[in-house]
């Protein structure tokens, strides 16, 4: 591939044009048939009222075309390994955009996948980043109503702004068309080595607003803090930075005692933000900080990690926060966009924010002022026992809505369908410290125990991609998993780290091979945000009914054990159907290969269509209509150096 490879085509130009309403330009997601945000739009909807592909005819569904990667085209020893491929396509004024994992960006004819231009940034000629899941999940698009660009945020430290129609950089932005991330980090201390992009950037109004992926220091306290920057969607030039550690002179830094708020990292924004962009303001989940499982080094409530933060979008002005987990020490970052939403409760309109959590709880705003729609409690939690620890004595439980997940332990969780099995499982969880929600970790071998048995675990609860919303009755549909996790603080080897503490994973299978935990272990609520009250809930997955021990049973689904899908996926929702995937592996059995694309009535949850897929699906599936076909749109594959996007589409018959 030619360096900085990039191709325009006329017929290309001709199709945006004949598709081009200037009318609609400025107006998010205004033509229904379009898809110009990660999550439909800057409410992280993931909705469309498209209702040609229904129940009566999902079955039918085909592959209209696959397009691969770019990325499969570089010259062999240029690219490096990246992780699977979960990009989200946009398409505006007809024709696609789609990312790569090395953060090519693409225009796609949305009907046949004819490439348009590519035009590469050769953001891996600055190396590999040191992390694990290399992969860029997205891009933003934005207008002023005239102009028109497609921003992305590579692997190498690049902010870029392209022309939406030749793919070539804008020369007004930045340096040719590049922002240097590395730079404006504002906390110098850290190499920026350790910190880059991760899902796209979010432009409301002017600001184009960024967060980040950290890689911890191994095992040192010396991580970059996941500081949120904002840059001028015309020039570049930086607007503000939000510091979501709070720095010399700011408040809240008496919530990092002994100012350890100077060496503290992480805290960052690495999943979607969201936006009111009639409002002006941009919404910020923030993650757990370093080290995510000891905090002796960080004691206190730490603001802003593990919140919700709305800022002004225009100036970076914090207009209110949330702390869903006060010192967190379960890595129980908020790792999806929050949703928004307009409801009504008890007759008053309410323009909300849900953030749904890894903890398993909702919480939802009002999104302008803050104010709780329901209370939220603070409420006593059991103390760590780990020397040097101290964590804090109460956490938030929203009274509104229900968990929609398992959460805490007891012996009467334990999987139990024969006696032989309950017996097995008793004998494993007690090799663990069980108890309810937020008992903190353990130093392996406290008490005889291995470690605390953590419910949700790290990946369980809600994770990526979120929750998505039917915006025209209020209903929030939140995938979930209950992913248990055995956390224990082990001392490091010598010489190996400045911490006293880091974590050991224990593992926690159950018995026979079968998981220790009743079901089910994977889930779908459906939650009516006027009232606060779950509408259904239904297992997602068949899980382990042909076990051996269990086929004799014949039990109904218990949803799938979700081995490696905790961060992907999601649920589309249209104007009669939730549409997501399952793992052939998980479903069928172990060899097998690919993904089922499902399809569940969203008025009662039940499964109403299925469609065999050869690739392993790993990206939020989006939906588009062009020509009065409506068609879905999922990334997939990426271990196999496979990386591709596949669209569906009814068949011809």
């Amino acid at each position: 591939m030619k360096t900085a490879a990039h191709r325009f085509f006329f017929a290309g130009l001709c199709l945006l044009l004949l598709f081009c309403n200037s009318d609609d330009a400025g107006k998010p997601n205004q033509i229904s048939q379009e898809w110009r945000h990660a999550g439909a739009d800057h409410s992280s909807a993931k909705y469309s009222p498209l209702d040609q592909i229904d129940a009566n005819n999902f079955n039918s569904l085909e592959i209209a075309w696959r397009w691969k990667s770019a990325d499969l085209r570089l010259d062999e020893g240029v690219g490096y390994g990246t992780a699977d491929y979960r990009a989200v396509p946009l398409v505006v004024h007809g024709t696609m955009y789609v990312n790569t994992n090395h953060g090519m960006v693409a225009a796609l004819d949305p009907i046949s996948g004819e490439e348009l231009w590519v035009f590469d940034p050769e953001s891996y000629r600055f190396g590999p980043p040191i992390q694990t899941n290399i992969m860029i999940r997205g891009i933003e698009y934005w207008t002023d109503g005239n102009i028109e660009r497609i921003f992305v945020a590579t692997l190498g430290k690049q902010l870029l702004s392209l022309d939406i129609d030749t793919g070539l950089p804008d020369p007004n932005f930045g340096e040719g068309g590049y922002i240097d991330l590395s730079q404006n980090l504002g906390r110098l201390e850290f190499e920026s080595n350790f910190i880059t992009a991760g899902a796209a950037p979010i432009a409301v109004g002017d600001s184009l607003i960024v967060g980040s992926k950290i890689f911890d220091y191994g095992m040192y306290n010396r991580s970059p803090p996941g500081f949120v920057r904002a840059f001028n969607t015309y020039t570049g030039e930086l607007k503000w930075r939000f510091n979501t550690i709070p720095q010399e002179g700011e408040e809240f830094t008496e919530t990092w005692e002994n100012n350890s708020w100077r060496t503290t990292g992480n805290t960052n924004v690495w999943t979607f933000m969201s936006a009111d962009d009639e409002a002006g303001i941009v919404y910020l989940p923030t993650s757990t900080p370093t080290n995510d499982y000891w905090g002796g080094m960080r004691l206190g409530e730490n603001l802003f990690a593990e919140s919700l933060v709305a800022l002004d979008a225009d100036t970076g002005e914090r207009l209110w926060h949330f702390q869903t987990v006060h010192h967190g020490v379960w890595d129980y970052d908020l790792a999806s966009a929050p949703n928004l939403v307009d409801i009504v409760v008890d007759g008053r309109p309410i323009k909300a924010v849900a953030q749904v959590s890894k903890t398993a709880f909702t919480f939802v705003f009002d999104r302008i002022t803050g104010e709780p729609v329901w209370p939220i409690e603070e409420r006593p939690v059991a103390a760590s026992t780990v020397p040097g620890e101290r964590a804090h004595p109460t956490q938030p439980f929203p009274t509104k809505p229900a968990p929609f997940d398992r959460q805490g332990v007891s012996k009467e969780d334990l999987i139990d369908f024969t006696p032989e099995i309950a017996a097995a499982a008793l004998e494993i969880a007690d090799n663990f410290l069980l108890g309810p929600l937020f008992t903190p970790p353990i130093v392996r071998g406290t008490d005889d125990k291995l470690a605390t048995y953590v419910v949700p675990g790290a990946g369980g609860g809600a994770n990526f991609p979120g929750a998505s919303i039917d915006p025209e009755h209020g209903m929030l549909y939140v995938p979930s998993a209950t992913r248990p996790s055995g956390m224990a603080l082990i001392e490091p080897p010598q010489g190996s780290s400045d911490w006293p503490f880091i974590i050991q994973m224990e593992r926690q299978q159950g018995p026979f091979g079968l998981p220790l935990l009743k079901p089910p272990y994977r889930r779908i609520t459906a939650i009516d945000l006027n009232t606060g009250d779950h509408l259904w809930q239904v297992p997602f997955g068949r899980g382990p009914v042909n076990h051996p021990l269990l086929e004799p049973l014949e039990l109904p689904p218990m949803g799938s054990v979700f081995n490696d899908v905790v961060a992907e996926g999601g649920l589309l929702v249209t104007k009669t159907l939730l549409i997501s995937f399952l793992a052939q592996k998980d479903e069928i059995g172990p060899e097998a290969r690919g993904s089922i694309l499902i399809a569940i009535d969203k008025r009662t949850g039940e499964t109403v269509g299925e469609v065999m897929v050869d690739q392993r699906l790993h990206g939020p599936p989006m939906t588009y209509s062009l020509n009065g076909k409506q068609y879905i749109a999922v990334a997939g594959g990426g271990r196999n150096n496979d990386d591709e996007l596949l669209v569906f589409a009814l068949g011809t018959e």
